[in-house]
Order: C-alpha cells, then sequence, then structure tokens
C-alpha cells in the first residue's frame, strides 16, 4: 500500500504542531489525526497562562536577577530527584532542555513572531534549601497573548504548510491502533466520530460513522497526558502522596484521556513513571465551566494565610507558591482532599491572580491598556466574578461570620472552631509590629517584597489581618484539580520511542506530555514551573528534526 504521507502525528496540540511545523519546513508530507474538532485546534495550551522557563534573559536581567545556566540546573535537578534506573534519558533530557532554555530557546522564539510579558514570575520558590526544590530567582515569563500566544507562530506556519499540501488535517479521527509492518511502525489505524460543533474544550460526542487506516514510513504520538481520565489519575496515584483524593476537579479538557498511551504501549513502546505527575491544590470550580468539574488554579501571591480543614495553619515552608507537592503530599495527610486560604481584599486585590488563558483577557488580547488597569483598578475583573459567583469564595467583614459560613460550604460536622482560627490569624498579625519576625511566612513575604516584580505587582505589603481598614475578610475553600503528567513515553534525545529492550520502535516518535514532556519524565518527581508549555516545544521540535531525517 502506497503511503498517505511522510509522517503521521497523532494529535493536534502545541507538540504535534511544533513537530509538523519543522518536518513541513524540511519539505515533508504530514497527516495530522485528532479526535477533536477542528475548532479545538492547539490542545490544552490553548487554555494555558502561556509561562515559559527561561533562563539569564534580558527580562531577568531587566528586573535585576542574576541567572546561569548553572543556577538553574542545579534547581532543576534537586528538584527533579532522579533516582531511579529508568532516570537515564530523563536526565539527558533534563540536562538538554536546561541548556536549551539558557541558550537558544528564546532567540528560536522571537525568530517566530513570540513576545514576553517584561514582569517576570517567581513561581514554585521551594522548600528552604539552597540544594532541593525549587526556583531559586524568578524564572516564569508570561507569553504576551497567553496560550493562544504561544500557539499562534506554529498555528500560522502549519497552516501555511496545509495551503501547500505538505499537511493534511484528519479531525475527528480517533486512532486505535498503531500499525506494525515487520519491525516498523507505518501507520494508524482508528474510528472516525460523528462530526461535532461544540465550542473549543467543549465535551465532544464519541459517536462512531466510520473507520479509517492512514500509512507513513513514522507516527509521532502528540496526544497529550491523562489529567481529564479520574480513573486513570487514581490507578497511577503515588502512596507517597497519600490516598487518592475521593474529590478531584479538573484542569484539563475532557479529551485529556491518556487512550494513546496504552495503545503505544501495545506497540511496543515503553511507558515509565507512571507514579509521577503534577496537580494543584489552588483549584476553584469554575463558575462558567466549559469542560467537565472545570476547575481554575490560583496563582496566589505569598501572603495568604493556610489552613487546614480543620482550621489548622500549614506547616513550614508550605506557604502559596512554594511547594506543589510537598503541600498535596501534607493535604492528603490531614485526612481531607480540601484546605482553606484565608486574606484580606489588600491581599487578593494584588496578589490573586487566576491560571488560564480566558481568566487574563488583558494578556490574552495583548492590551496594555487593561494590563495596566490591572495594576491600578483594584481588584481584576475575572477575580471580582469569581468573588461574586464562584462556589468557593466567602466575603464577610466579622471572622465568626467567616467562619460559621466556611463550615457551612465544608457541611457535615463543623471542623472549624472560630477561636482556634482567630488565634491563628492573631498570632500571625503580631509578628508584624517589627521588622523581624520568627514566623517564617512574614519572613519569606518581606523577602519576595525585595524582587522588584513581586514589590509591583504580586506581593501586597504586609498588614494586619483582623484590622477592619484591610477588610473585608475572604476565604476560598482550596480542592485538588488534576493537571499533568509527568511521566510516559520513554524517548531517547531524538524523542524516539524505547522499547522494553530500550531499543528505538522503528518509525515511533514520542512529544510533549506523553513523553513525560521528554524521555518519559524530564521533570522527574516535580516540576519548577513554565516548563510544560516549553517541554512540548523542545520535544516536538527534536522529534521533527529527527523524523525528517530519518524519512525518504
Amino acid at each position: 500500500m502506497a503511503d498517505d504521507a511522510d509522517v503521521i502525528i497523532v494529535g493536534a496540540g502545541l507538540a504535534g504542531l511544533v513537530a509538523a511545523a519543522e518536518l513541513a519546513e524540511a519539505g515533508k508530507k504530514i497527516v495530522i489525526v485528532d479526535q477533536e474538532p477542528e475548532q479545538s485546534l492547539g490542545g490544552q495550551a490553548f487554555w494555558s497562562f502561556g509561562g515559559l522557563f527561561l533562563v539569564d534573559s534580558p527580562e531577568q536581567r531587566r528586573m535585576r536577577i542574576r541567572d546561569s545556566h548553572e543556577l538553574a540546573l542545579e534547581d532543576w535537578l534537586g528538584t527533579a530527584a532522579f533516582d531511579r534506573p529508568e532516570d537515564h534519558w530523563p536526565r539527558k533530557w533534563a540536562e538538554a532542555y536546561v541548556g536549551f532554555a539558557a541558550g537558544e530557546k528564546r532567540s528560536w522564539l522571537l525568530e517566530r513572531g513570540m513576545k514576553f510579558f517584561p514582569v517576570v514570575g517567581w513561581a514554585e520558590r521551594g522548600g528552604g534549601n539552597a540544594i532541593g526544590h525549587g526556583n531559586s530567582v524568578p524564572r516564569f515569563h508570561i507569553t504576551w497573548g497567553t496560550g493562544p500566544g504561544v500557539l499562534e507562530p506554529f498555528v500560522l506556519r502549519v497552516r501555511e504548510a496545509e495551503k501547500k499540501g505538505l499537511i493534511r488535517f484528519k479531525f475527528r479521527h480517533r486512532v486505535n491502533e498503531l500499525i506494525r509492518t515487520g519491525t516498523r511502525i507505518d501507520g494508524v489505524r482508528g474510528d472516525i466520530l460523528q462530526p461535532s460543533t461544540v465550542e473549543r474544550g467543549h465535551k465532544s460526542s464519541r459517536e462512531i460513522s466510520g473507520d479509517f487506516e492512514v500509512h507513513a514510513q513514522a507516527v509521532i504520538v502528540a496526544s497529550g497526558g491523562i489529567g481529564g481520565n479520574h480513573q486513570l489519575v487514581r490507578e497511577n496515584w503515588p502512596k507517597r502522596l497519600g490516598a487518592a483524593p475521593k474529590c478531584m476537579i479538573t484542569g484539563v479538557p475532557d479529551h485529556v484521556d491518556g487512550r494513546m498511551l496504552a495503545i503505544t504501549e501495545q506497540a511496543g513502546g515503553s511507558v515509565i513513571n507512571h507514579d509521577r505527575m503534577w496537580h494543584y491544590v489552588e483549584g476553584i470550580r469554575n463558575w462558567a465551566p466549559i469542560w467537565t468539574d472545570h476547575a481554575i488554579r490560583i496563582l496566589p501571591g505569598p501572603s495568604s494565610l493556610w489552613l487546614d480543614a480543620r482550621g489548622k495553619r500549614l506547616p513550614v515552608p508550605l506557604y502559596p507558591g512554594f511547594d506543589t507537592l510537598g503541600t498535596l503530599s501534607h493535604v492528603m495527610s490531614t485526612g481531607f482532599d480540601y484546605s482553606w486560604f484565608i486574606l484580606t481584599k489588600k491581599i487578593i486585590q494584588k496578589e490573586f491572580a487566576l491560571s488560564g488563558s480566558e481568566q487574563n483577557p488583558d494578556l490574552t488580547g495583548k492590551s496594555w491598556h487593561q494590563v495596566l488597569g490591572r495594576a491600578t483598578s483594584g481588584i481584576p475583573g475575572p477575580v471580582k466574578a469569581f468573588m461574586e459567583k464562584g462556589e468557593d469564595f466567602i466575603i464577610e467583614a466579622e471572622l465568626p461570620d467567616l467562619v460559621a459560613r466556611m463550615n457551612k460550604l465544608a457541611g457535615g460536622e463543623p471542623l472549624l472552631d472560630v477561636a482556634h482560627v482567630e488565634r491563628e490569624i492573631r498570632a500571625r498579625d503580631r509578628q508584624l509590629d517589627n521588622p523581624f519576625s520568627k514566623d517564617m511566612q512574614v519572613t519569606a513575604l518581606r523577602g519576595a517584597r525585595a524582587y522588584l516584580g513581586d514589590r509591583l505587582i504580586r506581593t501586597a505589603r504586609p498588614h494586619k489581618m483582623l484590622d477592619p481598614a484591610n477588610g473585608p475578610l475572604i476565604a476560598v475553600r482550596l480542592n485538588i484539580l488534576t493537571r499533568k503528567t509527568l511521566g510516559g513515553l520513554q524517548t531517547d534525545l531524538e524523542s524516539r520511542v524505547l522499547g522494553s529492550d530500550g531499543e528505538p520502535v522503528q518509525g515511533l516518535y514520542a512529544v510533549g506530555e506523553a513523553a513525560g514532556f521528554g524521555g518519559g519524565g524530564v521533570h522527574g518527581y516535580a516540576a519548577l514551573e513554565g516548563t510544560f508549555l516549553g517541554g512540548c516545544i523542545f520535544s516536538g521540535r527534536s522529534a521533527g528534526r529527527a523524523a525528517a531525517r530519518s524519512v525518504g
């Protein structure tokens, strides 16, 4: 049978589009198959905040940040904590990716039309030690245009190649099997799904209208992870994070179902690090949901007081924005799958941002006027909408009323005692009477304000929460939301999928989240943030270039 293309790409998300653009620039013919309709082109990346991990960038230097390749690699390896024999390739990917982030990544993206917001964010600040988890310095570069801005350069290139006849899309084509001829993967077959007119991100029909088969010299799996499939998340949940939550909300669309991992494994690919995953503890239910159990993550500054379900303050150094998985593990150890922020109006108007392109219309719409308005006009509009309509937000002038409503929202036996909560807050407030403190969170937020970016737009001036002048008081119930798969298909540095014998499966490549963002788990046990989109770009570029060299 004649080939339908040089390369088939399974998945039309960011990693698949980057691979397709590289292949098209090499003059290769590509078929892109995706189970979703055309209006969902770009996949999960469209909904992202658009953060990218860069090292020693001009944006950092303008913010007086001293970064280096050596510091970034030390942070990455300290966070990843690679400790398994199968971490050989993930570690090599980590070293290569940090080199990319400290080298040509920024210039390569700028050449393709990408731009960055000038203030660099400081995400995942770590566990308190120089060697260990976390970013020593701010590295979270927000793409101008957020997720759509990340996608735009690659969508444009792929659409141009489509006009030239180099790329064909097959939307609503769901792959069920990778075809092997001899020792080589050379095609896919599966179901043609009924056409769907649902808006981007909404759950689409799985009704079947036919079947299909496509052949090529190579196949690139770019199908994403398992975050939309709670059954798979629970099956792979690691014991080190405690029992899997009984209640989870979902940070990715329904189509992030993990199907292709098992299908590729059946074709001879090796999936490693099943138990490594990245979920957030600051999830709130979307008052205007797009997908099933649609969750939004709060991107908090460092000032909110974090309490567990019984009102006990979380231990050092589990402060907002410091250690995602450390906090997740602790929350699950409490016997409950939710926790609380308590804060003030002054904190929320400066420190609360919401993850996602749709929650940041100013940055997504590339409007400097609206961005400046965010800094000068009080509480951002999307945050205010959640305060007014979101079920997880409570606003009261007096603490007893706030705690009473917190107990009512949680339901069941009242777990929060107002006297205990008041004691926690008053003790914290007393630590502000001096410029020094034994409260490490107070010390940390003062340290955060030493960074110009945090002082300007991300960290409120330290103040007493129970002073009415700083109110009203606000409580936010924080739920666990599913997000990223850190393990995946094991690949070498050319993105070739490896079999159980450690050798490449001929004709088979994997990129993005399906490959653990490179190697089967480039992040190891934990991530530094801003590294997921970048992992899609880097692995997609690698696969596109390698596949272009390998096909005739």
